[in-house]
């Protein structure tokens, strides 16, 4: 037996893989399964300390977050150092100047009642006319009525002696003492006057008014007055002080407790407040996971979902096929599985282990077993994945530098694979991967300006080029499971495939070697053809080896193995013989099949006659009955479904139809070359398939290239008489 039936033939996933939701189902499962994965990666350690308890390790934050408390108290204690700001306020001088002119106002309109109530006021028409005698008030009731039209502060600082003054005063003693008083107070107050300088300032306005030419009574009154009209006038600004007081607090820098500060020391015992920057960092109890734990489903979410969305919109192979998409997410989950197995030996805290983790693994296997377009999507994937998976040595959720490292080394995998080869190239594959990791690690170790010891770099890159040599060890080991397992056909089987040595292959050399020789020229034909056009040349080749396998059931019936016989057919009615003819493609992919050959194989040996015509025994079997229905001598199919099937079904017809030409010509090939592609186009046998007229025109130059250098004109050589008759004695 070739091999192990795949998962394609199997009855159970031949029904799952075309459910309707198939595809929904396993990125939710590789959703799942990386987030079981990273789940211990960004719960915070809980550290079980109490206040008044000894920490046995040193502890460090491993976030950045404000200390709210903290900062609210140095923006109190930055407000409260900033003293109050004082404003003069020039509307104060007047307003002490109008109470003091409201002073003498009032003393001028009580002594206009008094007179007029003597009757120095009454017009003569009164005197003649007035009966009654009017009641005069006394000073004291003219002293009450005064205090009355008397402004609150001016009447509480006045004493009775001085109002008594004022109203005994007359008119031009009262002009003189008002100019004087109002003159006092208002140069006073034009200047600052503090609340503690106010007694000074009524001082100086005393003085002021002192100094006037005034009798020592009213001198006395007014310099009561005076200083009643004396206030402070240099105040506190409350909304300057607030907004300073403002400024001050916003100048104040918020409190951080930054990621991997050192919050207690081993040995140091916890206080309140070392216990309270714990809480805030999340390192006790009372902190929820659930914030890391949603926030990590969502990062986990948007990775599954642009994965979906890159393989649906890149037109990936995994874009409808399950199969491969089972391949892929089983590839990604043994990788992150190899990954996660590395990062469970950080405890041990061994140098430069997470740059020994096989990071190629993943895209190696993918770009071998699926497309290299696929894997490089598949190492932004298992960066990121990685970046949180090794955060353990670190305070942070994520490990940059680890993460950096995967992407480059992935990629490597990509880009320096050779596929051509399973051993021969494996060193040369392996030796770029570790060059590449070498370098990626060196320049994050100066990116982080570590400090530069050449043991410890030595370390980092020793682990980073083993890791790319694991790699390339671990995707040779697995290659052949998955292969098997998923019916993968890569270069490195097909070669092993088109190896002599292969029983199928020496069964047909043995038992139809005509056959055998008739495959290798196709072979020859078709891989030449499909590089000219980017179709897959190694396979057309292999398909071609194993196309006629069917052939070696009756290989007397096929023209290229009668040697020195009969032909069978001369003696078979039409019918018979275009039975046993069209019945070759079908019984070799049932021998492939049994076999178990890859898919691929099958459908070149099975579809590379298409539908065609058998025309010689068509025409045969119509000269007998001219009923015959050509339906009866076509191959029942299926079509040509690939490029490249396509392209060994025309380079097996122009094979034959040259073989068979007497003395063939380059223009004759040529013209035979395009008149077979022209006639199994308009046959329809590319209608299944997605040849295009420009490619078939490639198709058509390339087989007539080959054509040439395989039949090309030979030197007729004389004959021994020929040689006599020229003087060849």
């Amino acid at each position: 037996m070739m091999g192990r039936s795949s998962i394609e033939q199997h009855p159970i996933w031949n029904k799952l893989k075309r459910h309707r939701y198939i595809r929904f189902a396993l990125f939710v499962l590789l959703g799942l399964i990386l987030y079981v994965m990273l789940v211990p990666n960004v719960l915070t350690e809980d550290f079980d300390l109490e206040p008044g308890s000894v920490s046995g390790q040193d502890v460090r934050s491993p976030v950045t977050i404000e200390n709210k408390e903290e900062t609210e108290r140095l923006q109190q204690e930055a407000a409260d150092s900033v003293e109050p700001v004082y404003s003069l306020k020039p509307r104060y001088a007047d307003n002490q100047m109008e109470r003091v002119q409201d002073v003498f106002q009032s003393v001028r309109l009580v002594q206009l009642e008094v007179r007029g109530q003597a009757g120095e006021l009454s017009s003569p028409g009164d005197e003649e006319g007035g009966t009654e005698e009017q009641e005069v008030w006394t000073m004291d009731e003219q002293t009450v009525e005064l205090r009355d039209r008397l402004s609150p502060e001016i009447e509480e600082q006045m004493s009775d002696g001085s109002l008594v003054t004022l109203l005994e005063s007359d008119a031009e003693e009262l002009q003189t003492a008002e100019e004087a008083t109002t003159s006092a107070v208002f140069d006073v107050m034009t200047d600052e006057v503090a609340l503690d300088e106010v007694n000074e300032a009524r001082d100086r306005a005393e003085q002021r008014v002192r100094a006037a030419a005034l009798r020592a009574e009213l001198s006395d009154a007014l310099a009561e007055l005076s200083r009643s009209g004396i206030t402070a006038n240099y105040m506190i600004d409350e909304d300057a002080t607030a907004e300073a007081r403002n400024s001050a607090e916003d100048l104040v820098e918020p409190v951080l407790i930054r990621e991997g500060q050192l919050l207690a020391e081993e040995g140091q015992v916890i206080t309140a407040e070392i216990y309270e920057q714990m809480a805030l960092a999340g390192l006790t109890e009372e902190t929820s996971d659930l914030p890391p734990l949603a926030g990590l489903g969502l990062v986990i979410f948007f990775l599954v979902w642009m994965l979906a969305i890159y393989l649906r919109e890149a037109r990936t192979p995994l874009r409808e096929n399950n199969t491969l998409l089972l391949l892929f997410l089983l590839l990604t989950m043994v990788t992150l599985a190899v990954m996660k197995s590395v990062s469970l030996l950080q405890p041990l805290e061994i140098t430069g282990l997470p740059y020994l983790v096989p990071a190629a693994l993943g895209t190696i296997l993918t770009a071998v077993l699926i497309q290299a377009r696929v894997a490089v999507f598949m190492s932004f994937f298992l960066a990121v994945a990685t970046s949180i998976m090794f955060n353990q040595n670190t305070t942070q959720t994520f490990e940059f530098g680890v993460g950096l490292f995967v992407f480059f080394s992935s990629l490597s995998g990509v880009f320096f694979l050779d596929k051509t080869a399973r051993t021969k190239k494996l060193l040369k594959t392996g030796s770029w991967i570790a060059l590449v990791n070498t370098g990626v690690v060196i320049s994050i170790l100066l990116i982080k300006n570590q400090p530069f010891v050449w043991s410890e770099y030595a370390l980092y890159a020793a682990a980073a080029a083993l890791g790319g040599y694991v790699a390339v060890v671990l995707a040779a080991g697995l290659l052949p499971f998955f292969e098997t397992g998923f019916g993968v056909l890569t270069p490195a089987k097909l070669i092993e495939l088109s190896n002599p040595n292969n029983a199928l292959l020496r069964k047909i050399l043995l038992e139809t070697p005509g056959t055998y020789h008739h495959s290798v020229v196709v072979a020859n034909l078709a891989e030449s053809a499909c590089e000219s056009i980017g179709a897959d040349g190694l396979l057309a080749r292999v398909g071609a080896y194993y196309h006629d396998l069917g052939k070696t059931k009756r290989p007397q019936f096929f023209i290229e193995n009668q040697m020195r016989i009969a032909n069978p057919h001369d003696k078979l009615p039409p019918e018979k013989s275009a039975e046993i003819i069209i019945a070759h493609p079908y019984d070799g992919a049932a021998m492939l099949r049994e076999e178990r050959l890859p898919k691929e194989i099958i459908d070149i040996a099975e579809q590379h006659h298409g539908t065609t015509l058998l025309k010689y025994f068509y025409v045969k079997a119509k000269e007998k009955d001219g009923s015959v229905t050509e339906s009866s001598y076509r191959y029942p199919g299926p079509k040509a479904a690939s490029k490249e099937s396509a392209i060994v079904g025309i380079a097996d017809s122009v094979e034959a139809a040259v073989r068979s030409m007497q003395a063939p010509t380059y223009e004759k090939m040529e013209g035979l070359v395009r008149a077979i592609i022209k006639d199994r186009l308009n046959d329809g046998q590319f209608d299944d398939c997605d040849l295009t007229l420009k490619e078939l025109h490639a198709v058509h130059a390339s087989i007539c290239e080959t054509l040439k250098g395989t039949f090309h004109s030979r030197i007729d050589y004389p004959d021994e008489k020929e040689l006599k008759k020229t003087g060849g004695d």
